[in-house]
């Protein structure tokens, strides 16, 4: 049996959540050093609608692309693999001075709903191995 069946689509989109949300870190971050640097605009990294999307593709049944010669079918969802979101500016709505467009309590709330999200993420992805192997444990 392929480990795919055993869990399904959720480790691939906890992995997937993962990376997501450890790339959007970085780009926050980023925000954040930027914080004085005159004519800096800040960006955000924008995926969930994009894994929604290609989660919702999955559940669907829709035919995957096996092969790279395979044409994909028009309006077809992306795999949960291939979601690498967007890179969107947020400018502020009152720049400063210096035409900088980072809002430093913006920023930091948006860091602490990502860091919760990722904390989140890993657990659930931590408890989804742990009933493997008691499963595994208790077959022995």
């Amino acid at each position: 049996m392929p480990i795919d069946k055993i869990f399904g689509t959720t480790v691939d989109l906890l992995a997937k959540s993962i990376d997501l949300r450890s790339r959007s870190h970085t780009m926050i971050s980023a925000n954040l050093a930027n914080v004085e640097t005159p004519n800096y605009t800040p960006t955000a990294l924008s995926f969930e609608n994009e894994l929604r999307g290609a989660l919702k593709g999955k559940n669907t049944g829709s035919p995957a692309v096996t092969h790279p010669k395979h044409i994909p079918l028009k309006g077809q969802s992306n795999s949960i693999q291939q979601v690498q979101g967007t890179v969107v500016e947020t400018p502020s709505l009152s720049p400063g001075k210096d035409n900088n467009g980072v809002e430093l309590e913006a920023e930091m709330s948006r860091m602490a709903e990502n860091q919760i999200m990722y904390n989140a993420s890993i657990q659930i992805l931590s408890k989804q191995f742990n009933e493997i192997k008691s499963a595994i444990r208790e077959n022995k």
